[in-house]
């Protein structure tokens, strides 16, 4: 039987980005957004607080976008400051890259394994989904899940009791599948 586990994010991630103000290199997003307009051209950002110092920093969502270009709809999440866009869009390469930002996901996401009746078990056959591209190591996961050190399931790993499709070394931000055995 095959357990389900679920990576999900309980909050936004920092922005790792060096503040101009100050020596701090993380800033905090809230979710909140920005929209400019200067006459049929938008500007839309999204805004960032430094976590030393509360300075505020723009992250560059859109650049000089005719009104019409942009879905209503979208339009509408950017003016709720919806959290769920701001997700998105930090999550966007091209965001990123633009911005020249990477995401710190420290205690910012939870393993969901649906409850422990599967540790008992002599075969354990577990797929793993992600949420969000969160970039976790496998090993991690596998041992919050399953209860187990770290060392265990590295060495789980070397006997050929724990395998899996994908190289479970380094670190993953897209489903896979794993077989225990015990």
């Amino acid at each position: 039987m095959l357990e389900n586990w679920a990576v999900v994010p309980t909050c936004l991630p920092l922005v790792r980005r060096r503040c101009h103000a100050c020596p701090s290199e993380s800033f905090r997003t809230s979710g909140k957004f920005r929209v400019n307009a200067n006459h049929k051209l938008l500007d839309v950002w999204l805004l960032a607080l430094c976590t030393a110092c509360g300075e505020t920093t723009k992250l560059t969502v859109m650049e000089r976008m005719h009104v019409r270009s942009i879905r209503p709809e979208l339009l509408d999440r950017l003016h709720d400051n919806d959290a769920g866009l701001a997700a998105e869009l930090l999550q966007d390469p091209v965001v990123q890259r633009r911005n020249r930002i990477a995401l710190d996901w420290d205690n910012a996401w939870r393993l969901d394994t649906g409850g422990s009746d599967h540790l008992d078990r002599e075969v354990i056959d577990i797929s793993v989904r992600f949420a969000a591209r969160i970039p976790v190591r496998p090993v991690r996961l596998i041992a919050e899940g399953c209860g187990l050190s770290r060392a265990e399931v590295e060495r789980l790993i070397v006997e050929g009791n724990l395998v899996s499709a994908v190289r479970l070394s380094g670190k993953l931000s897209g489903d896979f599948t794993f077989t225990l055995k015990r």
